[in-house]
């Protein structure tokens, strides 16, 4: 039976996400009209709320209708996107992360300079499909060291990370690329919020008998935190909605911890913290 709930120190909403919220409230408040270019944050039932509130979202800039006025999520937009956009005239609001606006400039400024440039990260992810269009060459995505360590030789490199990483699997492909390369420049964009929320479940390790995971499906920097409790020896239960909870995986277990991804909203944790009280 369940007696203590430990929240981690660090969850839900980081910065760039909460900013990305706001300024979709502020918008649809002052006209009730706004377009986002694929989901605006990673969490379903976040952006349903959204989309009741008038959001509408199209899955590529040919669906956005000429007149309206467009939200840059917080993962960021390709070159050639914000190209199109800007010779339509059409309104942005542009959210980009400032740790994603800062990975896509040294993209974009050591791919000019004629550096192969090798981004760690998810290639289907939007921030790193968005990554790619600043690049002026080719561009190589890798997900680990056994991937770096199949890219062929050459003489400048840098390497930039999607910015939900972990820094331990940054440091391991760097390490893997250092003997193949002549001159290797090591960009380390991994957001502040990402480590804080992956330092906050290491702190629970050994502490709880269990972690309940709260976060979208397709949320890169909730995936991670689950790949961390996992390593520590945590039974991890990863769930989006309270419907999934079920009494079975609370046996045993006195001492729950509860994390959430950064694009987990506080409405969210606190209504499935209060459903695991009421079971």
């Amino acid at each position: 039976m369940v007696k203590e709930i430990v929240v981690a120190e660090k969850a839900g909403f980081c910065f760039g996400v909460k900013r990305a919220v706001d300024a979709i409230e502020d918008a649809l408040a002052e006209s009730g009209a706004l377009w986002s270019i694929g989901m605006p944050i990673h969490n379903l039932q976040e952006v349903t709320r959204l989309r009741a509130m008038g959001l509408k979202v199209a899955e590529n800039v040919d669906e956005v209708p000429g007149e309206a006025r467009v939200l840059i999520r917080a993962h960021g937009e390709s070159k050639a996107v914000m190209e199109v956009l800007a010779a339509r005239g059409t309104q942005i609001i542009d959210t980009t992360c400032p740790f994603v606006h800062r990975a896509q400039k040294y993209v974009e400024e050591f791919s000019s300079l004629g550096y192969a440039v090798v981004l760690l990260g998810d290639g289907r992810h939007p921030e790193i499909r968005a990554m790619m269009g600043y690049a002026k060459e080719s561009i190589d995505v890798v997900e680990s060291a056994e991937e770096a360590e199949r890219l062929p030789k050459r003489p400048r490199v840098v390497l930039i990370s999607q910015t939900t990483q972990r820094e331990d699997l940054l440091t391991s492909v760097a390490a893997t690329l250092i003997p193949r390369v002549g001159e290797l420049h090591v960009c380390n964009t991994i957001c502040r919020a990402t480590l804080e929320r992956q330092s906050a479940v290491r702190r629970l390790v050994g502490k709880v008998n269990g972690l309940l995971l709260i976060g979208g499906r397709n949320s890169a920097n909730t995936a991670k935190l689950r790949d961390i409790a996992e390593a520590g020896g945590l039974d991890v239960l990863w769930i989006e909605t309270p419907s999934e909870l079920g009494r079975g995986w609370f046996e045993g277990k006195n001492r729950i911890g509860v994390a959430a991804g950064a694009s987990t909203p506080q409405w969210l944790i606190n209504e499935i913290c209060s459903e695991i009280a009421r079971m």
